[in-house]
């Protein structure tokens, strides 16, 4: 059982503990702890029911909480010049923070391509998080170099396509777009782009994320590979927006 829903059940009790005190029973009296046992036996539904509320009313503060959190850093998230964006003109927008040695963040770039390629009016931010080691950053910080960030969709499309990205292979990629690996590996050692990630672990860690990918459109956050949750969220952002303008 998870910590939180044994604090859940434990204040379940305590609530049932503290009204049937009020209905007569007091913590002086010693079969105090029989009489709630014994309820508690007899009526299991009160439990399930009460913890379900307790549940519904956790998760209402939980999203409002992150609601309130993705508000404060919404400029960051939506609008950091340094970001590589695609379809930049697009009025809905999506934040994802990736890995490019993240399996999960493999398996859902075929579908952020499409989502991208269907959808122009959706602006889709690339945020740089390499938690998967020395490669990773590697990868990161040749993706925001001016050269390589000019072919975003395409550097995106190829090292996420490979199982084992390698220095070799991430070369090999660049190369293939006409770029220059060795310039570009150069260009990554420049001191901004080591703010800049610094900048976005700082963001990460204060929306509290604990894994690549995570998703964000307005005031949702997709945390995981879950895409349809994704397109679901694009969908009730284009709703509100529409409904806006009427």
């Amino acid at each position: 059982m998870k910590i939180a829903s044994r604090a859940a059940s434990s204040r379940v009790i305590l609530a049932l503990a503290a009204a049937l005190a009020l209905t007569g029973c007091h913590k002086s009296d010693d079969a105090f702890g029989k009489r709630v046992h014994a309820y508690l036996l007899e009526h299991p539904e009160v439990i399930r029911e009460a913890a379900e509320k307790l549940r519904e009313k956790d998760q209402i503060a939980e999203a409002k909480a992150s609601s309130d959190t993705l508000a404060k850093y919404r400029n960051q998230l939506e609008h950091d010049p340094r970001d590589f964006v695609a379809n930049p003109d697009g009025k809905i927008t999506v934040v994802e923070f990736f890995d490019y040695r993240c399996g999960y963040c493999k398996l859902a770039a075929p579908q952020v391509l499409q989502l991208i390629k269907d959808h122009p009016d959706v602006r889709f931010v690339f945020k740089e998080f390499p938690i998967f080691g020395d490669l990773s950053d590697t990868a990161a910080r040749i993706a925001l170099t001016p050269q390589v960030k000019a072919k975003g969709l395409e550097i995106y499309k190829g090292w996420m396509a490979e199982k084992a990205l390698t220095d070799a292979s991430l070369d090999s990629h660049l190369k293939d777009l006409g770029i220059d690996a060795e310039a570009a590996r150069k260009s990554a050692t420049d001191p901004a782009i080591q703010r800049q990630l610094t900048d976005t672990r700082s963001l990460a860690a204060a929306l509290k994320l604990e894994g690549t990918p995570a998703f964000i459109v307005g005031d949702t956050l997709v945390p995981g590979a879950d895409m349809n949750a994704v397109r679901a969220a694009i969908t009730v952002a284009k709703a509100g927006k529409l409904k806006t303008i009427s």
